[in-house]
């Protein structure tokens, strides 16, 4: 979510020099949940299926297409210096507290929604994150100059 977010909050408020990533301490795959509360969100979430699909989200008609998929933070697929690791969950800070060749470590902390997996609240949880991850990098990239 963080990913696409900070994508869609860069193109919305011109800066153009940022690429967004994503990566984790373990790669798994990209949660149905948080891909359901990312359509509900507008982005257009194409899944090609498999064990980690490689989505390919938009979420500007005739913008660029963003592939997402589960890997770990040092993923060759990522830049290895001269980004910003942007910390998105409490369990992602704690367990990454140095992320190498990061020219900034920022921790926007928060808790991941998988606690609610399988509640009643689940959907809810997702929806709030995804709220939540949208207004942090919105605002992030309202004071990028």
């Amino acid at each position: 979510m963080g990913q696409l977010w900070a994508a869609a909050a860069a193109a919305h408020f011109g800066v153009d020099h940022v690429r967004a990533y994503s990566g984790g301490t373990e790669a798994t795959s990209f949660n149905p949940r948080a891909v359901t509360a990312m359509e509900k969100a507008g982005f257009v979430i194409e899944n090609p299926g498999g064990d980690n699909p490689r989505y390919r989200v938009s979420f500007d008609e005739g913008g660029p297409v963003i592939e997402c998929f589960s890997k770990t933070f040092d993923d060759p697929f990522n830049p290895a210096h001269g980004f910003a690791a942007i910390m998105t969950c409490s369990d992602a800070d704690e367990a990454c507290p140095v992320v190498m060749g990061a020219a900034l470590r920022a921790p926007i902390r928060y808790q991941d929604p998988k606690a609610a997996d399988g509640t009643a609240q689940e959907a809810q949880a997702y929806d709030e994150r995804c709220l939540q991850i949208a207004t942090e990098m919105l605002y992030l990239f309202s004071r990028v100059t």
